[in-house]
C-alpha cells in the first residue's frame, strides 16, 4: 500500500529512510508547539486550545502534503505570521482574535484561488524581487524586536520608547542563555538545536524554581475556545485589507522558496528546475491555512526545517505523513507546552530572525532605487510593530523612488494596483 500511494522504490527510497526522514524533520520544527501558542496566548486566546489548533493544523498540512502532493514537506503555524498576528493585528491594530483568524481564512482562500488557477507564478513575478527580500528582512527584524521584549531584554520606557531592560535578571539571562545554546548546536549541526535549547532553559527555570511542573502527558486540552471562533465580516473591512494581503504574500513568498529549496535538495525537479505536482503543494499549503483558521491557530506554512528530513533520504510524502502523525502524538504532551516561559522561547525567535535578516545580502545597495524600500519596510516593520504597514509602506516607498528615478518601468501593473489601495487605506482609515 505504502508503496502504491508513494512510490518509494521509483524514489529510490525505503520506509525505514523516510520514517527516520521524517522523525528528523519533526524534532527539527516541533518547536513550534511550544512557541505558537505561547504568542497566540497573548492574543487572548485560549492556550491550551491554541497548543490542540497548532498540532492539528500541521497534521493536516503535512498529511495534504504528503499524501495529495507527494512531498516530503512538512507544514506548520509560521514563524513571523504568527507574530504578525499577535502582537501586529490584535495587539498592535486593536482587532479581535476573531478578526484576525477571518483575515487568515480569507488570505487561504486567496491563495488557494491563485493555485487553482494557476496565477501563482504571475502573483510572484509580479512583486519585484527587492521587495521580496524586504519583506522576510523587515518580518526578521519584527521577530527580533519581540524575542526581545519577549525575554525582558528591552523594555519600554516613556522618555525614549524603549530601553535596555534588567539584563542580570533571571528571564533575560536565560533567554540570551538559549540564544547561544542555539548558535553553538547550530554550528556543530545539531538538528534539534533549537528543541534543546527549549528545553534546557525549561528545566533551568524548574530548577530555580521559577516555572511550576504539570507533568509530562494528559489528555488533550479541549480546542472547543478557539474551533469555529474566526469572524470574517469583520475581516472584510477596509481597514483589514493590507492585514489579509500580508498574510497572503507573506505565505506565498515564503512557500515558494521553501518548495524551491526542499524540491532541489531531494532532486525532485527535473533538468529544466520545473516542480511536479507543484498545483497540489500549494494547494496543501492554502488548505491547511484555511483549516488552521477554523480550528484556531495563524497561517499554516511550508517549513524549510523539511530540508533536515531531505538531507538524510526523505523523497516522499511518506515522510510528511511521519511529520503529521508525530504531531498528533504532541497532542498528549501538553503539560510541557504549559511549563514553557517566554523567555525560553525568545532565543528561538531570535535565532529565526536571524536567518530571516541573512535576506540583506541579497540587497543592491548600489542602487538607492532598490536600498530605500528595503530600508523603509526593515524600519517601520518593527517601528510600527506591524507587518502589513512594513509591506504597504515598503510598496509606496518603492513607487515613488522609482518613479522619481526615472525607472517607472521596473513598476509592474500589480504594484501600481498595490500602491493605490495602500494610499487608499491609510488615507481613509
Amino acid at each position: 500500500m505504502l508503496e502504491r500511494l508513494f512510490s518509494l522504490s521509483r524514489q529510490g527510497t525505503t520506509i525505514k529512510t523516510e520514517v527516520i526522514a521524517g522523525l528528523t524533520t519533526f524534532v527539527t520544527m516541533v518547536y513550534i508547539v511550544f512557541v505558537n501558542p505561547a504568542m497566540l496566548s497573548e492574543a487572548g486566546m485560549d492556550l491550551g486550545a491554541a497548543f490542540v489548533a497548532t498540532c492539528i493544523a500541521a497534521a493536516i498540512g503535512c498529511f495534504i502534503m504528503g499524501f495529495w502532493a507527494n512531498y516530503p514537506l512538512a507544514l506548520a503555524p509560521g514563524m513571523g505570521l504568527n507574530a504578525f498576528f499577535t502582537y501586529g493585528v490584535v495587539l498592535g491594530m486593536g482587532h479581535s482574535w476573531q478578526s484576525a483568524l477571518g483575515a487568515v481564512f480569507l488570505s487561504g482562500c486567496l491563495f488557494l484561488l491563485l493555485s487553482l488557477f494557476k496565477v501563482r507564478e504571475w502573483v510572484i513575478q509580479a512583486i519585484p524581487v527587492v521587495l521580496r527580500q524586504a519583506i522576510a528582512t523587515g518580518i526578521g527584524a519584527f521577530l527580533a524586536l519581540i524575542a526581545l521584549k519577549n525575554a525582558g531584554i528591552i523594555v519600554a520606557s516613556p522618555a525614549t520608547l524603549v530601553q535596555l531592560g534588567d539584563i542580570t535578571s533571571a528571564g533575560p539571562l536565560l533567554a540570551i542563555f538559549s540564544f547561544f545554546i542555539i548558535a553553538a548546536l547550530m554550528f556543530r549541526d545539531v538538528k534539534s538545536a533549537v528543541l534543546l535549547s527549549i528545553f534546557i532553559v525549561t528545566v533551568c527555570a524548574w530548577g530555580l524554581d521559577l516555572v511550576e511542573y504539570h507533568g509530562i502527558v494528559s489528555a488533550p486540552p479541549s480546542i472547543m475556545p478557539t474551533v469555529m471562533q474566526l469572524d470574517i465580516a469583520a475581516a472584510l473591512e477596509l481597514s483589514m485589507l493590507s492585514v489579509v494581503f500580508a498574510f497572503l504574500f507573506v505565505d506565498l513568498f515564503d512557500t515558494s522558496g521553501t518548495l524551491v529549496a526542499v524540491t532541489q535538495k531531494a532532486g525532485l525537479a527535473d533538468e529544466k528546475g520545473k516542480m511536479p505536482r507543484l498545483g497540489r503543494a500549494l494547494s496543501a499549503d492554502s488548505t491547511a491555512t484555511i483549516a488552521g483558521s477554523i480550528l484556531g491557530t495563524s497561517t499554516t506554512t511550508s517549513y524549510i526545517e523539511s530540508v533536515s528530513g531531505v538531507s538524510v533520504g526523505g523523497k516522499t510524502g511518506l515522510t510528511a505523513v511521519v511529520v503529521g502523525i508525530c504531531f498528533l502524538l504532541m497532542m498528549f504532551f501538553a503539560p510541557l507546552a504549559q511549563m514553557v516561559p517566554a523567555y525560553a522561547t525568545a532565543g528561538a525567535i531570535l535565532y529565526v530572525a536571524v536567518l530571516m535578516l541573512q535576506n540583506l545580502k541579497f540587497v543592491n545597495w548600489d542602487d538607492m532605487s532598490d536600498a530605500i524600500p528595503v530600508s523603509v519596510v526593515l524600519l517601520m516593520t518593527p517601528l510600527t510593530f506591524s507587518i502589513a504597514h512594513g509591506i504597504a509602506l515598503g510598496v509606496i516607498a518603492y513607487t515613488a523612488v522609482k518613479v522619481l528615478c526615472n525607472k517607472r518601468e521596473e513598476v509592474s501593473l500589480s504594484v501600481w494596483v498595490l500602491t493605490i489601495l495602500f494610499v487608499v487605506k491609510f488615507t481613509f482609515s
